[in-house]
């Protein structure tokens, strides 16, 4: 049902999805469709659950919060919430924030998959010489026989490996924030990277960003990787320290598949664009045909639990 100001009693959630569209919502609410457009669809005073904007600005997603008086959750379409912690402080006592963590496995895991074999098969070079009508073989490099690490083995990490399984690495490691054992082998901390990085082939970013990870791959983390290795950003261009990626890429010694970058979007003249042996998406890992369904999936989840003052999954935040 949409919603308008004529002082419905329901609680009402702002959606950047139709609500028509989204079949099997609860009933008991109001909903309002909004993504990001100069004028709101209601009172903002009135939204009790908010749904940011999917793929768009932070300073679009935020720009209604501090309006939102009567805010109880904030639910992102995002794995990472990045862009929504600055404006925590603007959201009422006892707001939750909640990530779309499961949303983008399998949609960012095949990317960083797909980016990994086209850099190291060097599929764009291929396309290169298509369009100039040569025929142009040659040795490649095969992820098969490769060690590779994934920094940040949660929901994606994991997806990812998975993924790797069929295509005979020799190893993958794993590396979190936290330390644990896992069904297929252990997940290492942080500070086991500097003995890591020499023996791996492939390094896959998949680490949330947050003020420990930010710049988290600077020089001396690239100095470490091997002669050849390839490094493959699918998680926030900010973990990398592109001046420090740039020195690497022009000497040739490393190579880069990245779909994420710092600064995003990536400026017209920026070096990155034409560094040797970087290939570059701009940020495609969650916009695929395997977002919707899944995004209305977790929204009927979460909304349901809502409806019915349930605990909601996810919570990343709750404000104090």
């Amino acid at each position: 049902m949409s919603a308008d100001d004529s002082g419905s009693p329901r609680p009402l959630a702002w959606l950047p999805i139709r609500p028509e569209e989204i079949d099997g919502l609860p009933g008991g609410l109001d909903y309002a469709y909004w993504n990001g457009e100069p004028d709101y669809p209601t009172d903002p005073a009135r939204c009790a659950f908010y749904v940011p904007p999917y793929v768009t600005s932070g300073d679009v997603c935020v720009r209604p919060l501090p309006a939102m008086r009567g805010l109880r959750v904030v639910q992102t379409l995002t794995a990472g919430v990045d862009h929504i912690l600055p404006a925590v402080s603007l959201l009422p006592h006892g707001t939750l924030l909640c990530n779309a963590r499961g949303l983008h496995d399998t949609s960012t895991a095949e990317l960083a998959l797909a980016l990994t074999l086209a850099a190291l098969r060097d599929i764009p070079g291929f396309v290169r010489a298509q369009d100039a009508q040569e025929w142009t073989q040659g040795y490649r490099p095969a992820l098969a026989d490769k060690s590779v690490l994934i920094v940040g083995y949660g929901s994606i990490g994991s997806a990812i490996e998975d993924r790797l399984v069929p295509f005979e690495c020799a190893r993958v490691v794993r590396v979190a924030r936290t330390p644990r054992e896992t069904p297929r082998g252990p997940v290492h901390s942080a500070s086991a990277l500097p003995e890591i990085l020499p023996g791996v082939d492939v390094v896959i970013l998949a680490t949330p960003l947050t003020e420990g990870t930010r710049g988290l791959v600077d020089a001396a983390f690239l100095a470490r990787m091997k002669d050849g290795a390839l490094l493959v950003n699918i998680a926030r261009g900010a973990v990398v320290d592109t001046e420090a990626l740039l020195v690497e890429l022009r000497k040739g010694r490393l190579r880069a598949a990245l779909d994420v970058t710092d600064p995003e979007p990536l400026p017209p003249g920026h070096p990155l664009w034409s560094a040797p042996g970087t290939l570059i998406t701009p940020h495609v890992g969650g916009p695929s045909s395997a977002f919707l369904p899944r995004a209305e999936r977790l929204l009927r989840d979460q909304l349901a639990r809502f409806a019915l003052d349930a605990p909601l999954e996810n919570v990343v935040v709750a404000v104090p």
